[in-house]
């Protein structure tokens, strides 16, 4: 992917032409989505969304909205964040799918501290817009485990 272009070298019909801007990185829009989540802008977050948008959970949980996230979530913890320890971009003719994974930290709805669960996330970016979310974490299995 080529997102350098030299203005002199750019020419359609004979004549020279202003290429336009490549589009953002996948990664960083990825990056801006994340951290607009976790600080709770929503509204900034949101605007970095398709409206085709949807994302799916563990358990084959599909949204489409950022209000239905967190009211599904609600019940499942307080708080959560998200330490990254790698993002990767792979891309196709027409979008970027951008991978990253890490670990989560936050508290459970009584407020027990929890840390060190690890979660992938991947995102489907056409353009400038993030198209689709797709989540593993083993929070669950945790939760279950930390019950039994």
């Amino acid at each position: 992917m080529v997102n350098e272009l030299d203005q002199a070298s750019y020419m359609r019909g004979y004549e020279n032409k202003n290429p336009a801007p490549p589009p953002p990185p996948a990664v960083d829009l990825v990056r801006d989505y994340l951290s607009a989540m976790q600080a709770r802008d929503l509204q900034a977050a949101d605007a970095l969304l398709d409206g085709g948008f949807w994302m799916e959970f563990p358990g084959g949980v599909r949204m489409r909205t950022l209000e239905e996230l967190i009211a599904w979530s609600k019940p499942r913890y307080r708080s959560i964040g998200k330490t990254f320890d790698s993002f990767s971009e792979a891309f196709t003719s027409t979008e970027t799918i951008v991978v990253c994974h890490g670990t989560l930290h936050g508290e459970w709805p009584d407020g027990t501290p929890f840390e060190g669960i690890r979660f992938v996330d991947r995102f489907t970016v056409a353009g400038d817009k993030i198209t689709s979310q797709m989540v593993w974490n083993d929070l669950a299995e945790i939760k279950a485990s930390e019950k039994g």
